[in-house]
């Protein structure tokens, strides 16, 4: 089956966007994941589709860069595409332009097909409709690794909410970028907003429990590690390059 890309088109509403009037990277990332979804829903390989052959998609890394956010009110199409295969996961981009059709964001998010009961990855190709990927990056990346913080800068505890967890029953990738964003000094935040964000999820939570992060600030770029408290175990990694607010 040969596939093209997926374009849906947004008005962005107040409760979408931040005190500067700007779309909030929570909503950022549900945009990215409702395009995927009904993308992949089109594709066959949706989360209906997943979970009827008891298969659930869970994303490994995303990498993101925002040339600027839009604001409220403003319009923007969403294009995405699955964009690389693997033998075991894919590779979905992602881009985001404006009324006058400039990039203002590009993403690329890794994707591993797992056996939900058994918790370990399968093959794509021998549980997944064949489809042909459009071999086009929006943002060239490997994912590379993020470094752990080799300093405690800030320490910040996050206690997992019922409004956290997705159909999956662990917190929604939304979230992660979320509580790193959040764990930098106030004033800091109030006054920067993410340039590019980097993602490595590494192991699923779930509803009721505190996650510690472990910030390391070295001017506008910021280290955050993810860890839950009754086992110590990392849930993920996110390293994010910051710039100062940008004017309405």
């Amino acid at each position: 089956m040969q596939v093209g890309k997926f374009v849906r088109e947004y008005s962005l509403r107040s409760y979408e966007c931040d005190s500067n009037g700007t779309l909030r990277i929570v909503a950022l990332m549900n945009i990215f994941q409702d395009v995927a979804d009904t993308h992949a829903q089109i594709l066959g390989v949706g989360m209906e589709n997943c979970l009827a052959k008891g298969l659930a998609w869970v994303g490994s890394n995303y990498h993101i860069k925002i040339n600027r956010m839009p604001f409220w009110h403003e319009k923007i199409t969403v294009t995405t595409w699955p964009a690389q295969e693997k033998k075991l996961g894919a590779v979905r981009d992602f881009c985001i332009t404006d009324e006058q059709g400039n990039v203002i964001i590009v993403a690329s998010s890794q994707w591993v097909l797992i056996d939900f009961v058994r918790k370990r990855p399968v093959a794509l190709r021998e549980h997944m409709p064949d489809y042909q990927v459009v071999e086009e990056r929006a943002l060239n990346t490997e994912f590379p690794k993020i470094d752990t913080a080799a300093r405690e800068d800030i320490k910040k505890s996050f206690i997992v909410r019922y409004d956290d967890i997705d159909v999956n029953k662990h917190v929604n990738n939304a979230i992660y970028p979320l509580w790193a964003t959040e764990s930098v000094d106030n004033d800091f935040r109030l006054n920067h907003q993410p340039a590019e964000i980097e993602i490595s999820f590494k192991k699923e939570s779930l509803y009721g429990e505190t996650i510690e992060v472990i910030s390391q600030i070295d001017g506008m770029i910021s280290l955050h590690c993810l860890n839950a408290t009754d086992d110590g175990r990392e849930v993920a990694r996110v390293r994010i390059n910051w710039r100062e607010n940008q004017p309405a």
